[in-house]
């Protein structure tokens, strides 16, 4: 059976390139679509009926492209927000939206991951969790052939738009809140994944903060994990006066710890995700209210499938204290 690479191959074009032919998208000379349509008929390929229905009738289609956390048996709250946002958004404007997950292109190729969007008709994707490491993702970003929104990530051009919290100055704000109620001298901060955008800002807040307070920073990396956090605090809390946690499920690892320890240490999260108001400790947490981003960010895809510029987006956060009234309905 001939396939489109067979046809790219014949034709000497991308597969992206076949794809944009066969389903007529714009900026595509003349001479390499008679080219293109040249093979296709001599080779006789047929497209994929169902994938041709769905380009031809939802061309503008958004993908929301979304890392799930393999490495917690806890809920992915935070993700499920996300959705729940851009669902909601997308109702509003009357976008169509799919979901596909990093895992079912993370093998894939530039060309590849063109030609596996463009066959479905994508033109804006929204990027939740990209982290330094996704390189083929970097050079889609940088291609200019989609509208991309990033979420927590600094690129900016124009055809992308960035949209985040100021994550250093949150991480900043919320550990000066814990540490100046509990009068602490020595920190302990767990930061998350060392290839994530968001953990070089925070990290950069927490520093600023006791380079200027002149206080102590141990610090070590607990990848997201509730169980690399608890395996920490269990390591390094006694020489320290409170643990301060790049994310709300290390907190809770963090506390759970202590608690076995028999020993008290303030600790504060980041992010004000549900789950925090079960642990049975208030603890000062980041709030970022993930619905709301997710709800910008089609907001900005829109934007800049409209033909507007790429921009930085800056979302607002608060500091609470998650107890079990504020969640129970």
């Amino acid at each position: 059976m001939v396939s489109i690479k067979d046809v790219a191959k014949e034709a000497g074009v991308a597969i992206s390139t076949v794809s944009k032919v066969l389903n007529n998208y714009p900026n595509v000379s003349e001479a390499t679509k008679a080219r293109v349509n040249e093979v296709v008929e001599r080779l006789g390929f047929v497209p994929n009926a169902v994938a041709a229905s769905l380009s031809s009738k939802r061309v503008g289609r958004v993908a929301l492209l979304i890392r799930l956390n393999l490495d917690t048996s806890a809920s992915d709250e935070i993700n499920m927000q996300y959705i729940s946002g851009a669902v909601h958004r997308a109702k509003e404007l009357q976008m169509d939206l799919i979901t596909v997950f990093y895992s079912m292109i993370e093998d894939m190729n530039l060309e590849e991951v063109k030609s596996y969007f463009e066959s479905q008709g994508i033109r804006g994707i929204i990027m939740y969790g990209l982290t330094t490491k996704d390189k083929v993702l970097h050079k889609l970003i940088e291609s200019g052939d989609f509208k991309i929104v990033v979420i927590d990530a600094p690129m900016v051009n124009e055809n992308t738009t960035s949209v985040s919290i100021n994550h250093a100055k949150a991480q900043y704000d919320v550990a000066k809140k814990t540490i100046t109620e509990n009068k602490c001298k020595k920190v302990l901060y767990i930061q998350g994944e060392e290839d994530g955008y968001v953990t070089a800002k925070r990290l950069e807040g927490i520093k600023k903060l006791c380079e200027e307070k002149k206080l102590k920073l141990t610090v070590r990396n607990g990848k997201f994990s509730e169980l690399r956090a608890r395996e920490l605090t269990m390591r390094y809390a006694k020489s320290n006066h409170c643990v301060v946690c790049a994310s709300d499920l290390m907190a809770i690892g963090a506390m759970k710890a202590l608690i076995d320890m028999d020993i008290f240490r303030p600790v504060c999260g980041f992010d004000g995700i549900i789950l925090m108001g079960y642990v049975g400790k208030q603890m000062n947490t980041v709030k970022q209210d993930f619905v709301e981003i997710s709800k910008k960010a089609l907001d900005e895809v829109s934007r800049l499938m409209n033909g507007e510029k790429g921009r930085k987006v800056t979302m607002k956060h608060t500091l609470v204290r998650l107890k079990y009234e504020d969640i129970i309905c």
